[in-house]
């Protein structure tokens, strides 16, 4: 996969799956994978064996990476999904909202 359009710290709104309606903070972007892990959102459960450092074991809840394609900014303005394209203002490449035309941070 190439450059992804949402990076790390954006807030995005989850257009489909289980988790379907959330909204999150992305924690981190794999771009090489088209993936991105939101925070709260698509909790996997994993079995962990009892280990020195962890005696007890038992479950781990972390969340998963998600396909980039299942999730969208949310505009700042009215906090719906939209789409990003990019600009040049002042001479910066920026992320602007599709829906709003509000400038994203970041």
């Amino acid at each position: 996969m190439a450059s992804l359009k949402i990076k790390k710290g954006d807030k995005v709104v989850v257009l489909s799956g289980k988790d379907k309606g959330k909204t999150g903070e992305v924690t981190a972007a794999l771009p090489k994978e088209g993936k991105v892990v939101v925070a709260g959102v698509n909790i996997a459960t994993r079995h962990k064996k009892p280990t020195q450092a962890n005696p007890q074991g038992g479950l781990e809840r972390r969340e998963a990476p998600l396909p980039v394609s299942k999730v969208a900014i949310q505009d700042p303005k009215s906090g719906k999904p939209t789409r990003v394209r990019f600009e040049i203002k002042d001479g910066k490449k920026v992320r602007v909202a599709v829906k709003s035309g509000e400038v994203i941070n970041g």
